[in-house]
């Protein structure tokens, strides 16, 4: 999953609702039990390393977005 495949408007969701949830950065898949900061968690789903809290990832998103050159 590409940055630009990410679904922002989920991850603003998953934010609002504050139910502990985050989702895999590598299939989409959205995690339970996860803190809004966390990085790296493993996907229940593919197994990958690439779950982040809903929080987090919103962060993430927007200083790769800052940084991006125009």
């Amino acid at each position: 999953m590409t940055k630009k495949e990410i679904d922002v408007e989920l991850l603003l969701e998953l934010a609002y609702a504050d139910n502990n949830e985050g989702l895999c950065m590598a299939c989409g898949e959205i995690a339970e039990c996860v803190e809004p900061d966390a990085r790296k968690y493993e996907c229940e789903s593919c197994g990958e390393r690439k779950v982040y809290g809903a929080q987090d990832a919103l962060l993430m998103l927007s200083l790769i977005h800052i940084s991006e050159p125009t």
